[in-house]
């Protein structure tokens, strides 16, 4: 609990990778952080995400990056099988790792989460089972109303609460206006007992469509990514709409799909959503701004995470550098974690295209790419690390990540 009177208060909705990350460098600078979450408590998938890039030093500056590793998975590479079960294809994600020397990260996103809101909680206030209803905002600050608590005033607002973000619908627009579906659902389940393989990520494709075993310590995550038009009044909370989305278009599938389409079609704790992009014009409007997901969500593939703790530890800065000047702060911090995203955004065919092929044809010729994938990818994936790089060049082998942050 921040204890402080004094310093610009702050609401940030939404307790995930971004919001806590921000709260943390905030209250560091002196501002006095307040964080509104709808769950009544720390609410995250096991679904391993990355920390990598910038988001590794900021992580080392917030030291946690040793408590970060102690909870990482060990997968090493990608294993593509066909429909015996038999490997196909094989991307060593360790090789590129060390020529990089990226010291990137992965582990699960609910490990990440609790790290990072365990390193914010006791500078921050915490208003959890609650949400903004309403902003209104003048010159001076913002007035929010909650569902539940007293209305109050804060000095700025900070959406960080996703793709399907309240702060974003209530101060900017519904949204329709910014969420473009990419032509691709996912949907996780977390399983009983272990992966077959501790270090790879067991992955098999069928036209359009994707299913993958997930190893994380004891335990492992299936994974089921496909192709799919945009579903008509599309709830993230429905799961019996989730189901019926799956189930329709997983009918059938060799190697292990039917077992695992069973226990997710069966699990209370089936997570599906959209594989969308995030579109604004401007993150901010006024006294309020947007992080994370919320603000420019670059799909379900690779990034996500580091996008959310790199762009939350720049916000802070930029607040910090012109406390009295949002206005100039804001579009400081949209300018430079725009060159990070805007890259990672216009990525998302070809990540599709290396998971989810479209084409018996396609799948096969993925296949044997891999099979030469370090000879002809690692520079341009020492590339990509380096620098944000335009959507042609060849990316990194990327993961799922679900993060919402």
């Amino acid at each position: 609990m921040n204890t402080r009177t004094t310093g610009p208060t702050v609401l940030i909705s939404g307790a995930g990778v971004a919001g806590t990350t921000l709260a943390y460098w905030l209250a560091r600078h002196g501002f006095r952080p307040t964080i509104v979450e709808l769950a009544t408590g720390l609410r995250s998938s096991g679904n391993p995400v990355d920390v990598r890039g910038p988001a590794v030093e900021v992580a080392e500056r917030m030291g946690v990056l040793p408590r970060l590793r102690d909870a990482a998975t060990e997968v090493t590479a990608l294993s593509f099988v066909n429909t015996a079960g038999r490997p196909v294809g094989r991307i060593n994600m360790r090789a590129l790792q060390r020529a990089s020397r990226s010291g990137e990260v992965e582990l699960t996103r609910t490990d990440l989460a609790r790290i990072l809101f365990e390193a914010s909680r006791d500078s921050t206030e915490i208003l959890f089972g609650d949400t903004a209803i309403a902003f209104h905002q003048d010159a001076g600050g913002v007035d929010v109303t909650f569902a539940h608590s007293a209305p109050r005033r804060f000095d700025l607002v900070i959406g960080a609460d996703g793709l399907h973000s309240t702060t974003r619908r209530l101060a900017f627009g519904p949204e329709a206006g910014f969420v473009r579906h990419m032509g691709l659902y996912i949907a996780t389940v977390p399983l009983d007992g272990p992966a077959d393989s501790r270090t790879d990520v067991v992955i098999h494709n069928a036209p359009g469509r994707m299913a993958a075993l997930h190893p994380v310590h004891d335990r492992a995550v299936a994974a089921f990514v496909f192709r799919h038009p945009g579903v008509t009044d599309f709830d993230p909370r429905d799961t019996e709409q989730h189901r019926r989305v799956l189930a329709g278009s997983y009918t059938g599938g060799g190697w292990r799909v039917p077992e695992l389409l069973d226990r997710a079609l069966t699990a209370e704790d089936l997570w599906l959503d959209s594989v969308s992009r995030v579109r604004i014009a401007s993150w901010a409007d006024g006294r309020i701004a947007l992080l994370g997901d919320a603000a420019s969500s670059v799909s379900l593939f690779g990034d996500g995470s580091t996008l959310a703790v790199a762009g939350a530890h720049t916000l802070a800065e930029e607040l910090a550098a012109t406390p009295a000047d949002h206005r100039a702060a804001f579009a400081r911090y949209e300018a430079k974690h725009r060159e990070l995203v805007d890259p990672r955004q216009n990525n998302v065919g070809a990540a599709a295209a290396l998971m989810v092929p479209a084409t018996r044809a396609a799948i096969a010729a993925r296949n044997a790419a891999t099979r030469l994938w370090p000879a002809v990818a690692a520079g341009a994936w020492l590339r990509d690390r380096a620098r944000p790089r335009p959507a042609h060049r060849a990316p990194a082998p990327p993961r799922v990540d679900t993060d919402r942050a």
